[in-house]
């Protein structure tokens, strides 16, 4: 059995439609990019589609939960980055972690974490993962090294920055 990546990355560019008018991406705007982003990774990395599964078996997972925290603004035409991975696992829900990254990754843009709850389309209730589902999980799952609040882990990531991209932030 080969080994599966645990963090995925794609690319994004950022478009006119999704901006504020000063050039800015439209807070809204970044979740429904996270979340395209993760659900194309799931797919391409993994042969994971949870839009098929939905379909076929009525599962599915619900947000639950979403905390985030807009750390650089992203800006129009601007190329980010979108990394995810699976941080926590449970018994009916995942957490989720994504990070919106500048092109080179020296600047996080944005950090989200989402707790999803597995849920059964026909009884309308959530339900317990499948051991299958259980079984995949655990050869994705990517846990924090520290155990770290979202507040201590965006303040992280904020202060993380490179001294020359400073620079260019602050110009």
């Amino acid at each position: 059995m080969r080994k599966l990546p645990t963090t995925l990355e794609s690319k994004m560019k950022i478009r006119f439609q999704d901006c504020d008018p000063y050039g800015h991406l439209n807070n809204s705007k970044y979740i429904d990019y996270i979340m395209t982003a993760r659900g194309d990774q799931l797919i391409e990395f993994y042969d994971f589609d949870i839009y098929k599964m939905a379909q076929q078996a009525k599962l599915g997972w619900v947000a639950a939960q979403t905390q985030i925290s807009y750390l650089h603004p992203a800006h129009i035409m601007e190329e980010v980055i979108i990394q995810t991975q699976l941080i926590q696992s449970g018994e009916k829900s995942l957490v989720v972690e994504a990070i919106m990254w500048n092109h080179n990754k020296s600047v996080a843009k944005a950090l989200m974490w989402g707790k999803l709850v597995h849920y059964n389309l026909q009884t309308k209730k959530s339900q317990n993962h499948a051991e299958e589902l259980k079984q995949f999980f655990k050869q994705i799952i990517n846990p924090l090294k520290e155990d770290l609040s979202f507040e201590q882990r965006a303040m992280f990531l904020k202060n993380s920055v490179s001294k020359e991209d400073n620079k260019t932030m602050a110009n």
